[in-house]
Formats: C-alpha cells, structure tokens, sequence
C-alpha cells in the first residue's frame, strides 16, 4: 500500500466546535460521522470546547482518491489542528478513532494534552484483518447497509437493540449512508495497521475505556493497552458491546468528565 496512497487533503474537511473550556478532539469510529458525538458527549460542551469532524470517506467528507493508512488519518488531524491554530488538546477516539489517536498522540506528543482510548486496538488480529477485506469487498458490491444487521450485533447488546433506541436508528441510518468506498478504504487501512511499537512512545495521561460485553479480541486490546502505556486507567462500561459510548452514554461522559477534571 505505501506505494499506492493517497494524500489526504484537510483542507475540504469541516470542523464542528461546539462549548467552552478546554479542547477536546473526538474522532468517531467507522461507518458513522461527527454525529456520534451528539448523543455519546452531548452535555460535556458545559465545560469543554468540543471539536469533532467526519473522516475522509464519511458524512459531509468525500471519499478518497485511493488508499491511505493510519498514519495518513494521523497527517491529516495534524493539518486539521493546525489550521484552526489549535495546539494542543485531549484527543479521544472510538474503534477507528482509536487508532488514529494512538498514532496522532505517539507521533506529536506536544500536542496532545490527554489522550482517551474507547473499544480500539493497536492491531487487529489476523481473524479480524481478513476480515476487513471481506467487509470492504462487500461495502463496495452490496453497500454499507448490507453490513448492518451484523454489525449491529457486534456494537450492541441484544437486549438493547431490540429496544430500537435513537442510538441505535442513528447508527443503522448512518451505515445506509456511508459510502461504500470509502467504508471499504478504511477497512484496508484497519486491516494494515499496526501501531504495538508506537505504545511506549505515548506519554500523554491515558483513559481506555471498552465495554465489558465487547468481543474478546478488543477486551484483551484494551488491557493491552493499559499495560503497555506509561500510567494509563482502564475502565469499563457495562452493560456494552463495541459502541460502548452509544449503549452507556450517561457512564461514559461521568468517566470522561472525571479524567479531565
């Protein structure tokens, strides 16, 4: 791939601000948008400047040209952060935004005032890396919202999505308009990641978050992580699956409020 990528252009990707107080970047996971955030970290804008934007391929973001990597995702905050003049702020990212704050908070850590870690990986497994090639061919032939009903299985509880709450209709009519090109080209960039030796270089104070229901591969991640970056806290939410911050809003905001306080 590193022969083949495609530069990520910032400068057609809009930022959403919303609050006052200290920065908080929130990058959101795969398939979805800056909408996420509406409903996982609706009520912190009280006391944080809140900034957030759709990723290349997602929303109001067109889709790339070709591949990109993590590393390009991480490029590309830079460029985002700079050209609103922020400094430095408290990066936190879920599953896909997960991985790009790794890289983004190990790379340039001046910039990164705390960094919040929820249901991610540094690697996925090799299961899950073919994985990802399934998924993307998929997305490009049937479409994202031929994914859905798997998916859902995987970021929810049973019980709660059978309840049918607005977490779970955002997420469903967020899939049925993600492109499904560029939900595939992040697959490839999921599937190709590999950021276990950047763990160390992170110096940031470290929140993982997972949801105790969460597949195993990503329950291990998260207290890999824990382990392997300098003073990080391991938390969990519960009753969750992979969109723990969706299923357990009012814990996760209670969480993230108390780590940065």
């Amino acid at each position: 791939m590193a022969g083949n990528r495609t530069a990520l252009d910032a400068g057609g990707i809009v930022w959403q601000r919303e609050g006052n107080g200290p920065p908080v970047v929130l990058l959101h996971c795969l398939g979805v948008d800056h909408n996420l955030w509406r409903i996982a970290a609706s009520g912190l804008e009280r006391d944080f400047t809140l900034w957030s934007y759709d990723l290349p391929g997602h929303g109001e973001s067109k889709v790339p040209g070709g591949a990109y990597t993590i590393e390009d995702l991480s490029a590309q905050l830079l460029a985002l952060m700079d050209r609103v003049k922020l400094a430095h702020a408290t990066i936190a990212g879920i599953s896909l935004g997960g991985l790009i704050a790794q890289c983004f908070a190990a790379d340039h850590p001046a910039r990164v005032a705390k960094l919040v870690l929820i249901d991610t990986t540094p690697r996925y497994t090799e299961e899950l890396r073919r994985m990802w090639g399934v998924r993307a061919q998929q997305a490009r032939e049937h479409g994202v919202a031929s994914l859905t009903p798997g998916l859902l299985d995987i970021w929810f509880t049973k019980d709660f999505a059978a309840k049918d709450p607005p977490a779970v209709r955002y997420v469903r009519e967020a899939f049925a308009r993600c492109p499904g090109e560029g939900y595939a080209l992040a697959c490839e960039a999921l599937a190709t990641a590999d950021l276990r030796e950047r763990a160390a270089r992170i110096a940031a104070p470290t929140l993982v978050l997972c949801g105790e229901q969460d597949i195993p591969s990503f329950q291990d991640s998260a207290r890999w992580l824990a382990a392997n970056i300098k003073d990080a806290r391991l938390g969990w939410l519960s009753s969750a699956r992979h969109a723990s911050i969706l299923e357990q809003p009012d814990s996760f905001r209670k969480a993230l409020g108390e780590f940065l306080a």
